[in-house]
């Protein structure tokens, strides 16, 4: 049996103890703390929820190194500032945000049935002239524009698409509904100067930064999507670890 957050000791179960401090954690640094709050202490916790300093250091370093956290030297931890951190790894949005304490939505903006650009029909072995789907999307995070979304989608992988919710997850809707789970992705990042469109609905400035991500995406070596995105680049950003490559 576990103990789920919201105070107390906690109890041995399934689910590692770390995991469930940093659950608890994450709860009161989304929804009871501010930016800028001050952590309780590493032994104040431990003594709270009944936990070894062990345990603690690594909710607590889990959480900083999501980006909910930061670590002061000589001061303490605090709650971070809201720009979501994200590491490289195949996820939807919405796992992305929900990963890191925000709330997902997704406002649609269209859903059609056109011609992809030539290199959208080769990644996809399309004919010419052959239609696939196109899907354009708003995305939020607790509530605030966070990133567009220009996505095509392959028309036989996923045939009646444009006919479905796509509000939600559409990276669970093609394994769910299609048994298309994405297991390969390849990406490129870059940043560009926002147009007027990505501009008024991301709520910047004309001509503001903002990162952008080209990214085939494919299941059992079949690519099913090719989006491209435009992230804010004041609440988001790219947390990497890179390792020297050592040659003989």
């Amino acid at each position: 049996m576990t103990r789920p957050p919201g105070g107390g000791p906690l109890l041995d179960g399934m689910v590692p103890k770390h995991e469930q401090l940093r659950a608890l954690l994450t709860e009161q640094v989304t929804t009871r703390l501010r930016p800028g709050d001050a952590l309780p202490g590493e032994r104040r916790l431990c003594l709270e929820h009944g936990v070894s300093r062990i345990t603690v250091r690594a909710a607590i370093g889990q959480l900083v190194s999501d980006g909910l956290l930061v670590r002061v030297r000589g001061k303490g931890t605090f709650v971070a500032g809201r720009t979501a951190r994200s590491s490289l790894h195949i996820a939807s949005f919405s796992e992305d945000m929900r990963r890191m304490g925000l709330t997902p939505t997704t406002a649609v903006l269209s859903v059609e049935r056109g011609v992809p650009a030539a290199v959208t029909a080769a990644a996809f072995g399309l004919a010419g002239g052959e239609a696939a789907h196109h899907v354009r999307r708003l995305r939020l995070a607790d509530g605030a524009p966070m990133a567009v979304d220009d996505a095509w989608y392959h028309p036989g992988l996923a045939p009646d698409l444009d006919r479905r919710d796509l509000s939600g997850s559409i990276y669970r809707m093609l394994a769910e509904q299609y048994g298309r789970e994405i297991d390969h992705a390849e990406q490129t990042a870059g940043a560009v100067e926002a147009g007027a469109e990505v501009a008024a609905l991301l709520g910047i400035p004309l001509g503001r930064a903002v990162l952008t991500f080209d990214r085939l995406s494919s299941s059992g070596g079949r690519v099913v999507e090719h989006a491209r995105s435009w992230y804010r680049a004041d609440r988001y950003e790219l947390r990497m670890s890179l390792d020297r490559q050592h040659s003989g």
